[in-house]
């Protein structure tokens, strides 16, 4: 007789490996015929509505690393919501207005200037919309499920409408106005900025010590002294007006060589180092307050600089003597206009010198460093130069330094609403904790957001001006032109002439003749995100304000998060938000940043091209990602085992269900205890995984789920039920009990596991008896239940468990020790060291097969043997035969004559239920 066919080895067609790559698209190409998206949502109605907002990438370019971190985030959460009792939509959105769409045409070749404003909008909208399409597919392809077909995108008709509305409203309330203030400035972009769009990096600069002669001392100095200032911008001498001093500071004068000096005389010792002098004489002291308006003269014009009073001034560097130019500083604009001084700004946007600059006309503002210096250095005004490199200002799109610039800009009075945005950081829930610190320490620091942008490609500032230049902006004019953009879309700002813009019949007393023109500048980009809350969450149906979950990079709290709340908070007096979690950047195996020209950029394409989306869905989920988190060809290898691992113990359970149907199913009560037990660790398995789901934790939620299949399945489980499953009749007791714990295990795991290995347990769902769902993502997560006696059950096998870590130990020393090779050939006898192990060991039933081995004898006292923490033993090499059928030694192979090869337990078996084969 042929004893395999009488073994009831797995059979199943699930493959060994997982061939993602060719799979997946596949199943995308179903979700998407079949409408999976539309499915989930009609299945879930009526349920909690849960609200996680995305926050629109960049319409530009492939996605990286960061992206996939961000969109598969956000796929375990809703699929697990829609799974677990909830409505959970999900509407994906694109950020679609700004420089790099105009920078990416003009690398096209596009020619902005031989078309007009409204034709070169037209081409960056088109350019935006391909790269939706492009971003779209790929997010697709990582198997994230949402709304793509209907998206929202900023540059469409109804959103700009709404964002319109969010200006107006916070016009109405008196947080918008214009004025004339030194603001971040870009000459790489020709634009200002606002705090969220400025990086820090390391800037090598000159930095000088300049003398400004006494002009006019008063009653104080002689008038032959030396103010000293410093600065690390040359550039801005030409703009100076004055020098500030503290009120409540010392000076001295200071008389070294013949020359005299004032410095603040805290800081003499360390400006005698730096200026190396050798011997010095103060000849005067005085209060910073006695000098105010004391006057200077500029060291190259022939012009006055004022000595004015500052707060600002400190003794941490330089010489307690502020060099101030208010059209290049914010201290400085403020201080200034106290003292009513001109606003200079003698740069342009492009950061070239104007003919306010005589004699660097033409100059960019960097490169006239040099050329600054070296007037001082010819008028004896330089007293000395060196370079030094620390941090500085840096437009975040173009990488390039910014400048302070004193234009007539748009701003948003934060102050006026700041401490309602406060009050609502304190009441919202920060992942991780520090969150909640970071953005109320922005917010807590901010002043004005400035919200104009002198670019082209943008939502216009609906204002419009009168013949006096006063600016127009009300409910009528506001709520005209939301209308036409939510029917025309913005363009036609550009497009119609003014009068077509206003209201029939507009008139105004600025403008006596009837004549209006309109503003020219654009809105910041993160004022158009930021108003997402009014024109998704408030303009969609199936969704609302406050949404339940912000999820973004750490570095949208001086973004989006910000943003967002800003504009909330002025509008509706709460954030549109209740939760937000934050995660790290993507780093590459090193920790280093990734760079295209370091060569070290990790691909989500590629990684899907070679190992699948679901490997890199189970990266995702096997980091802490609340920090950055690192990935490389090696990490993702280690991911990859992982993942097989799983895929392993999926397919040997579907293996040995290939025989039972939900009709073999076993009651809970009539299940084998060992049983009962596995399906007890399956409850906390569920418990713990959906605790951690509830708290955004997916690491836990991987790690729980892996250690229960690498641990206690195939190392125990799995492992031992083989000699019941294989030998055993088909419809043997404890073959069906085994058979209904395996069911409910895979049944609840995959359910667990297809928020993180969409495709893969999509695929497994298929092949798992019973299923009454199409797909997992259609049926509820399992929940935790008691199991009968749970608590005896839990503490009797789990002290089972360490005394099999006994056992397992002396067969591991014996295999070594060459008494025995494989684990069947081991005679194990056991003397227990206490009373309890005792009591234990003889309540266990089937002891040789829970161990592997091929005899267990229990004894009272035992010699020689090797004593361990909860038993005393002893490992013999069996001296019976080997069953051809169990692979068991035993001593009674030989017994039965009809078959010879087989221990009685087989004989006994083959005769019962296989009869029929013939040999």
């Amino acid at each position: 007789m042929e004893y395999k066919k009488t073994l009831n080895m797995p059979q199943t067609k699930f493959p060994m490996r997982g061939n993602l790559p060719n799979k997946e698209p596949k199943m995308q190409e179903q979700w998407d015929e079949e409408r999976m998206y539309e499915k989930v949502q009609q299945r879930t109605e009526g349920k909690p509505l849960f609200v996680l907002h995305d926050g629109p990438p960049y319409a530009n370019g492939d996605i990286h690393m960061g992206h996939a971190l961000n969109k598969v985030l956000k796929d375990f959460i809703v699929k697990y919501k829609s799974m677990a009792g909830f409505h959970a939509p999900y509407v994906p959105g694109w950020d679609t207005h700004g420089l790099p769409i105009e920078q990416a045409l003009a690398k096209k070749k596009v020619n902005r200037k031989k078309m007009t404003v409204a034709e070169f909008r037209q081409k960056c909208a088109e350019y935006a919309l391909k790269q939706i399409d492009n971003q779209r597919n790929q997010f697709k392809q990582l198997g994230v499920r949402g709304d793509w077909d209907n998206p929202y995108i900023t540059l469409n008709k109804s959103y700009e409408a709404a964002q319109i509305k969010v200006f107006g409203e916070m016009a109405k309330k008196g947080y918008i106005y214009k004025g004339l203030k030194p603001v971040y400035w870009s000459p790489s972009s020709e634009s200002a900025l606002a705090e969220a769009e400025i990086e820090y990096q390391d800037k090598r600069s000159a930095s000088i010590f300049v003398t400004f002669d006494v002009k006019d001392g008063k009653d104080l100095l002689a008038g032959d002294e030396k103010f000293i200032i410093w600065t690390t911008t040359p550039w801005t001498i030409p703009a100076n007006l004055a020098i500030s001093v503290h009120p409540d500071l010392e000076y001295a004068v200071v008389k070294v060589a013949g020359e005299k000096y004032i410095v603040a005389h805290d800081m003499l010792s360390d400006l005698k180092e730096t200026f190396e002098w050798q011997e010095t004489e103060v000849v005067k002291t005085f209060k910073g307050q006695e000098a105010e308006k004391l006057v200077a003269q500029h060291p190259f014009y022939d012009r006055e600089s004022l000595v004015i009073l500052g707060e600002h001034v400190t003794t941490e560097s330089g010489t307690g003597l502020v060099h101030t130019a208010p059209g290049h500083g914010e201290d400085d604009f403020i201080i200034g206009k106290q003292y009513g001084l001109e606003v200079l700004c003698p740069v342009d946007e492009k950061g070239y010198f104007t003919d306010e600059a005589p004699g660097f006309e033409g100059l960019f503002y960097d490169a006239a460093n040099k050329q600054v210096t070296e007037k001082l250095e010819e008028n004896n005004a330089l007293l000395k130069l060196n370079f030094i490199t620390h941090s500085y200002p840096h437009d975040w799109r173009t990488k390039k330094p910014t400048i302070f610039r004193a234009t007539n800009q748009w701003f948003a009075s934060i102050k006026d609403f700041r401490e309602d945005i406060l009050a609502e950081i304190n009441r919202i829930n920060w992942l991780p904790k520090w969150g909640e610190t970071r953005l109320f320490n922005m917010v807590r620091d901010r002043e004005d957001w400035c919200i104009s942008r002198q670019r082209t490609w943008g939502v216009p500032i609906p204002v419009f001006y009168g013949e006096d230049k006063t600016p127009i902006i009300n409910d009528e004019t506001i709520n005209h032109v939301a209308k036409l953009f939510e029917d025309h879309g913005s363009n036609i700002w550009f497009e119609w002439d003014t009068k077509e813009l206003l209201p029939e019949g507009f008139s105004s007393e600025h403008s006596p003749n009837g004549e209006f023109t309109k503003e020219t500048d654009i809105m910041d980009v993160w004022f158009d995100s930021g108003s997402s809350h009014e024109g998704v969450l408030e303009g969609r149906e199936d969704l609302q304000r406050p949404a339940d979950v912000y999820l973004e990079g750490s570095d949208q709290y001086r973004g989006w998060f910000n943003s967002s709340i800003s504009t909330a908070v002025a509008v509706t007096g709460k954030s549109p938000y209740e939760t937000v979690i934050s995660h790290g950047f993507a780093l590459d195996g090193q920790g280093r940043k990734m760079s295209k020209s370091v060569g070290n950029v990790v691909v989500p394409s590629k990684i899907m091209k070679q190992y699948g989306a679901d490997i890199l869905r189970l990266w995702v989920a096997s980091v802490d990602y609340q920090a950055d988190v690192r990935i490389s060809d090696e990490i993702i290898k280690q991911t990859a085992e992982g993942y097989r691992k799983i895929r392993n113990t999926f397919r040997f359970l579907l293996g040995n269900l290939a025989d039972y149907t939900l009709a073999d199913r076993v009651a809970e009560e009539q299940l084998e205890e060992i049983d009962r037990y596995m399906l007890y660790r399956l409850q906390q398995v569920i418990d713990k995984s959906r605790k951690a789901y509830d708290e955004y934790d997916f690491s836990t939620v991987y790690q729980t789920i892996h250690n229960f299949c690498t641990i206690d399945l195939s190392s125990f489980y799995l492992d031992f039920a083989k000699d019941i499953l294989y030998i055993e009749a088909e419809d043997n007791h404890r073959r069906r009990s085994i058979q209904t714990v395996y069911h409910e295990i895979i049944t609840s795991l995959v359910k667990l596991l297809t928020p993180i290995l969409t495709h893969t347990m999509e695929e497994v769902w298929s092949y798992i008896p019973g299923m009454e769902a199409e797909s997992p993502q259609l049926a509820d997560m399992p929940e935790a239940k008691a199991i009968k006696d749970q608590e005896q059950l839990a503490a009797k096998w789990s002290q089972f468990m360490d005394v099999r870590d006994d056992i397992l130990k002396a067969l591991e020393e014996a295999r070594a020790e060459k008494v025995i090779g494989k684990s069947l050939e081991a005679v194990v006898t056991i003397k227990a060291n206490n009373e309890k192990v005792a009591a234990l060991l003889a309540e266990v039933p089937y002891l040789h097969q829970l161990l592997i081995v091929s005899h267990v004898e229990l004894v009272e006292k035992l010699e020689a043997g090797k004593t361990f923490e909860h038993v005393t033993l002893k490992i013999n090499k069996h001296e019976g035969e080997l069953c051809q059928r169990c692979w068991v030694i035993s001593d009674t192979v030989g017994e039965d004559n009809e078959h010879p090869t087989l221990c009685t337990r087989c004989a006994t078996v083959v005769k019962e239920n296989y009869a029929d084969l013939a040999e």
